[in-house]
Formats: C-alpha cells, structure tokens, sequence
C-alpha cells in the first residue's frame, strides 16, 4: 500500500497579542523547522511526534510512504491568510505531484485558526477532500486540546487522538492512527458519531494523571468487532471559536455503536463536572506556601498564563517581580522570552553585571517589564538535545540564552532568558546551561501541565499560580463572543452571555 503524510500544526489562541506569519513555520524551535519530501522520513522517526509513530508503524507493514511537507509553528495568534494559504497551496501541490496513493495520513493539531476561516482544519481537509475525492480514506491524528468540529469528522475517515496530558503518547497516537488506516483498507470505511460537551475546561484542569480524566480515558476503546476506536479530545478554550470545547468521537460497524459510545462518553464528562479541579493561588500566596515544604526537592511554581505552549507570550514577570519582593531564597525561573537582554548578556559576557528592562515587552496582559541589575551566571547558544519523555529525541534550537542573577542583597533569584518562546517542559533547558533545578528551593515555570512529566518527580509539591498572563485559566473571566449558545465558561461555570 501507498500512502502520502503530511502534517499541518498549529494551536491558536485568540487571545494572544500576535499573529502567526508564515516565516513561523520556517523558524526551529523545540519542535523542528518546516520539512519536506524525503526529510520527513529521516527526522522524526525515534521522536515522540504522532508523524514518527505513524512512519514507525507503517514501515512495520511494509507500506510505501510518499511525504509531503510537515510544519509546526508555536502557538500563537490567528495563523494569517498568507501563512495557511501558502502551505495549503504546498500541501495540495505535493499531493497532486505524488499521485496515485492508496490513502492519505495527516498529522494535524485540531485548534487552528485563520483570519479567514475559524476551522483551519476542516476547511484544510475540505480542499483535500475536494481535490482527492470521496474514495481514498483519509486518517488524522489530532491533539489531545483538538476543538474538533463537524467538518473535520466529515471530511475525515477515522480520527486518533491522543490520550495524555502531559502527551507522553504521541507516537502511540501515529501507530493507532496506522492501525484505523489498515482497518478500513481492509473492511471499509466505518460508521462515524461525534458529540460535544456544554462546557469548557481549563488546561490545567485537563491533567490525565488525577481525577475525573484517570477514570475518563479508561473508558475510551481501542476497537473491537463492532466498535472500531472512540476519543476524548478535551478542547482549547483560549479559542474563541464556535467549537471550542471538549468533544468525543467513535467510529464502528454500525452508526448506532458509534453514537451509542460517544453518548456513554459525553454522558460520563457532564457526569464528572464537578470533579475537575481549576484552583490557582497568587503569586504572594504561592511564594509563602513553597517555603513551608521541608527542604531538599523544589517546590515547582506554574506560571500557567504565561504558558508559551498555550500561546502565552513567555515574557510576563509577574512571578519574578513577586519572588523578588518577597526575597525568595534560591528561586530559579524560566524560560523568559527576551532576546534583546539575551543578547547584551552574550555582549557583556559572562561574570559581568548590567542592567536591564527584562521582559513585559510583547504586548500581552501583565506586569510590564522588570528593572533591575544582573549579573549573567552563564550563556548558551540554545541548541542542545531534550532528555525528557516529551521531546525526547528532539534538539532544540532557542537561540542565544542567558542565565543571569538578580543583584540585590535581599533575594537569590536566577533568571534564565531565552531568545525564542519555548515552553518550559524539559530539564534539559535549565541544566544544559549549568542550571540544575534540584539545586533550588523554589523553580518557576512557565507552562501548564507539560511540565509535570518531567520536573514533578524531582518536586516536592506543584502549585498552580494566577499570575497575568495571555493564557486565560479563569475561564469566568474572559469576555468570549463566538461559543456555542449556552456553553459554560469552565466546569459549572456561568454560561457565556448572549
């Protein structure tokens, strides 16, 4: 069997303070840069990218792959018209050139957003559709925040989802992905359902690994006889989009195996609405609850607005300002975005001292910048291997960093600065540099939920901080327009007004 790959990846917060352009795309990051052709096929196998576990899966079974293009830009703003209509151009392109194939496979996100078009993907899959015709199957995987919609179900065969936040399952997702794909090859196309849920639920609420998702994803099928596959995708809420939200989807024999699943699905999460737990505490508050813990493993703060994986602008300072206020002891924070004090530090030198306007410069809610001295502790060109089960296997390329010490006598605060926006998900940001973050009492991050794979087992606790940031986590708080009628800003919470 033939197959043409692709992958089209972006997370879109409409919230954020900036568009996504196309050179985005082209800019490497902790994700690789824009590939094509036969590049696929040599960069992402090994790698925990849903794209890698399908080639993985696929060269098991012998099948002949024709890549395409694969890209990712980090989340951001709308992606622009220009950015989506020239890669749809180079997607459609590569699939005509390519043809004939058997099936496709596509390696897409599930929250995009463009000017022009709310459902980035299902109007992708659309013109794909339009082009190929109703016949050749086409299998997606999707991220776990897929806000997925009607017409992405539609034009669409099967969908895989991934399964864990953190995503420890990537690749797992490209081999279940392969494995719908043989299915149909073999016994057809099957029936599809697809249902929403009436609420939002905030990131950090979505964790897998507590309760009510532990009991929620146990409940999702890998295929049987009648039933071929079901997912849960929880949504993207800083997507002020009609689909915004958390969906279920099933595919089987029959349509009413299918729409019999996605109801126990749905069914189960209104059940457990009450269970999701959206606490966050301030930045003061947390500050005082980390040194209450018994030293010896960090206490991890969660700059959660601020989360660059989320769209957030990774620049805010909110958390900083408050660590150094409070002479916090020992507090490492990272990775803030500022590649202007990235570079003067790589100017001075390292054992040098200035001072600086870090941060609270890219536009978002916050606390504006941070005056202050440093002294710059060490220096890093940002490119080096990530260790962790996220992106593992996978070099970042973040540009000049720097990791400087606030000087002033009441506080020992590091600060390492970055010049690309990187979710701070990996030890390996902070001890490629020298920074190992067990050596601190207090260790501020600027992510979500990825962080917890591989900094909470070094942690003694995790605390979830309020600080602004471009994020939205209070879903009570934004002013949304475009939901679906009656849709809760997050679980229990007040539905959006008309």
């Amino acid at each position: 069997m033939r197959v043409a790959i692709a992958g089209f990846l972006h997370e879109t917060n409409t919230f954020a303070p900036f568009k996504t352009e196309l050179e985005s795309f082209y800019v490497p990051g902790a994700r690789p840069s824009m590939k094509l052709g036969d590049e696929i096929l040599t960069v992402f196998p090994g790698s925990n990218i849903a794209i890698g576990g399908f080639i993985n899966a696929a060269r098991k079974k012998d099948w002949s792959l024709a890549p395409i293009l694969w890209c990712h830009s980090p989340p951001a703003g709308k992606v622009t018209d220009h950015a989506f209509e020239t890669i749809c151009a180079l997607l459609l392109d590569g699939l005509a050139d390519q043809a004939p194939y058997d099936a496709i496979y596509l390696d897409l996100h599930g929250a995009m957003v463009v000017e022009s078009h709310e459902d980035g993907e299902g109007e992708l899959l659309h013109r794909i559709r339009g082009q190929v015709g109703p016949e050749i199957p086409i299998v997606v995987t999707l991220d776990f925040h897929a806000n997925v919609t009607k017409r992405i179900v539609e034009h669409s065969d099967a969908l895989a989802i991934f399964r864990t936040y953190p995503h420890l399952d990537m690749a797992e997702t490209g081999e279940r992905g392969a494995a719908l794909l043989e299915r149909i090859m073999r016994e057809g196309k099957p029936a599809k359902a697809f249902r929403q849920a009436p609420f939002l639920i905030p990131l950090h609420a979505q964790r897998t690994d507590a309760m009510p998702n532990t009991a929620l994803y146990q409940m999702l099928s890998d295929g049987d006889a009648g039933l071929w596959n079901s997912d849960l995708a929880e949504g993207f809420p800083p997507a002020d989009i009609t689909d915004s939200g958390p969906s279920a989807v099933a595919y089987g024999a029959t349509p009413e195996f299918a729409q019999n699943e996605v109801d126990r699905i749905i069914d189960a999460v209104e059940s457990a609405e009450a269970e999701f737990d959206c606490t966050l505490v301030s930045p003061v508050e947390a500050i005082i609850q980390a040194a209450s813990y018994a030293p010896g493993k960090p206490v991890i703060l969660a700059d959660l607005q601020d989360n660059p994986g989320g769209g957030g602008t990774s620049d805010t300072t909110g958390i900083l300002q408050a660590l150094v206020k409070q002479g916090a002891q020992r507090a490492l924070l990272g990775l803030l975005c500022d590649p202007d004090v990235a570079a003067e530090a790589h100017e001075i030198g390292i054992g040098n001292a200035f001072s600086a306007e870090l941060g609270g410069k890219m536009g978002g809610p916050g606390d504006g910048s941070f005056l202050g001295d440093f002294q710059v502790e060490a220096l890093s060109d940002g490119i080096f291997d990530f260790t962790g089960t996220i992106y593992g296997g996978i070099t970042a390329n973040l540009g000049p960093m720097a990791l400087l010490r606030v000087n002033q006598q009441e506080c020992d605060v590091h600060v390492l600065v970055g010049s690309r926006r990187c979710q701070c998900l990996d030890l390996a940001i902070f001890r490629h540099i020298g920074a190992d973050p067990c050596d601190f009492a207090i260790v501020s991050v600027k992510s979500t939920v990825h962080f917890r794979a591989d900094f909470e087992p070094i942690a003694a606790a995790v605390i979830p901080v309020q600080a602004a940031g471009s994020h939205p986590c209070q879903l009570q708080d934004v002013l949304y327009t475009n939901l679906r009628p009656q849709t809760r800003l997050g679980p229990l919470g007040p539905s959006q007004p008309h």
